[in-house]
């Protein structure tokens, strides 16, 4: 009969750590619960078992570039919790989906974590190995799932919230693609005026002699720099994103650059947005999962990756450790809207935070859908008057000069 490892609370709230003897899982916390304890954490008592392979060792493993994408984990997710519910053990349901995969970053990770839960470890144990594929949120979940005795429902809700956090990222993203189009075409366009059609009138120019206006002279200077040091266009957008990567690995640079993305007209809005639905379901994923509310904050804070709402979330977090409410530090940070604290107080007074915080999460998602379409509409107006200044601005620099040579040769 297997023997399970197990650490649980007695009735005075005092750690116990004991071994029992039991058919399966399911029996030996049913055990431990008769004998009035309260199980955190239990394990199965297993020898690693070293299989024999042709040369020895360790299978040999491809070279893999990249880490694990959040649709792979998400259908691992579901998979894993596919199997669970139909009621295969854990090392059997890693070992299925292991051997499903090709050769990648999560194959192999899996064939570690097998190894690390048949020498012992819990599943949550040998996934906090691996914090490049399972992140802190992720790990956390499964290790209350395997507290509680319900991982088959913490992997479905966990699931479910990276499918919704995968959705909302493609809505943003699938806004950026129709700008971003455009001003790659309006900047080649450019590139070809500026390189090819601009030098032939400044050979005309020039050997009429004429004094240039500043509009004109401009174009030729931008032109002539184009056709000089055109190898160096492409690293200016390329210096701006190291600068602000560099930028914000200081504290001060952080502050800065996230409080600006929040106040950029149109945009900022719906940064602030996204940012409090995938915060609110997280929040509310973890909290229906079992996790202790200091520690979801915590995971919150560090997932929230802008440096505005980390510090409201430190504030939260130091609050509640001196006996306060969330509702109550939230107000003060002033970074949500007075409905998501209205909202968050209700769950707190009737004991249903996680439903209160999915219900603001459903309503940030869909007035990020209302500001996502609404940018896109203000963009194509946006987009078609710029693209009419430049084209007006380069024909009244070419064509003034040429009026002025008419009207003297007229004269």
């Amino acid at each position: 009969m297997p023997t399970f490892q197990f650490e649980a609370m007695d009735s005075r709230g005092e750690e116990v750590k004991e071994t029992i003897e039991a058919a399966s899982t399911e029996e030996a916390q049913a055990l431990i619960r008769k004998k009035g304890y309260f199980v955190t954490k239990i394990t199965e008592k297993s020898k690693r078992k070293k299989k024999k392979k042709r040369g020895g060792g360790k299978k040999k493993r491809g070279f893999v570039m990249g880490g694990v994408s959040s649709k792979k984990l998400t259908t691992f997710t579901r998979q894993l919790s596919t199997l669970q519910d139909a009621g295969l053990p854990v090392l059997r349901s890693l070992q299925i989906l292991e051997s499903q995969m090709k050769p990648s970053r999560l194959k192999y990770t899996l064939e570690d974590v097998v190894e690390d839960i048949e020498s012992g470890l819990a599943m949550s144990e040998a996934f906090a190995k691996h914090p490049k594929v399972f992140d802190r949120l992720y790990v956390n979940m499964v290790k209350a799932g395997e507290a509680g005795g319900a991982l088959e429902v913490i992997l479905q809700r966990l699931a479910d919230f990276k499918e919704k956090a995968q959705s909302l990222k493609r809505k943003v993203i699938g806004a950026m693609v129709y700008p971003v189009v455009v001003l790659m075409v309006a900047s080649s366009i450019l590139f070809f005026i500026l390189y090819y059609i601009v030098p032939k009138f400044k050979t005309i120019f020039a050997d009429f002699g004429l004094e240039l206006p500043a509009m004109t002279q401009f174009l030729i200077d931008a032109s002539t720099y184009v056709v000089d040091y055109w190898w160096t266009l492409p690293l200016i957008p390329f210096l701006v994103i190291v600068g602000i990567k560099l930028t914000r690995k200081f504290y001060w640079g952080r502050a800065i650059i996230d409080w600006i993305a929040l106040r950029i007209p149109i945009s900022g809005g719906l940064t602030r947005k996204v940012i409090v639905a995938r915060t609110t379901r997280t929040l509310g994923t973890l909290v229906a999962s079992g996790v202790p509310i200091l520690e979801c904050l915590i995971i919150c804070r560090d997932t929230s990756n802008n440096f505005v709402f980390e510090r409201a979330f430190q504030k939260v977090y130091d609050s509640i450790r001196e006996g306060e409410s969330i509702a109550s530090p939230l107000r003060e940070t002033r970074v949500v809207d007075e409905m998501v604290i209205n909202m968050i107080d209700v769950g707190e007074e009737t004991g249903d935070l996680d439903t209160m915080l999915f219900k603001v999460a459903d309503v940030y998602d869909e007035e990020v859908d209302v500001a996502v379409e609404s940018l896109v509409s203000l963009l194509e107006p946006l987009m078609v008057v710029i693209l009419g200044l430049m084209v007006g601005f380069i024909v009244i620099a070419l064509f003034l000069p040429l009026i002025k040579l008419l009207t003297e040769l007229s004269g």
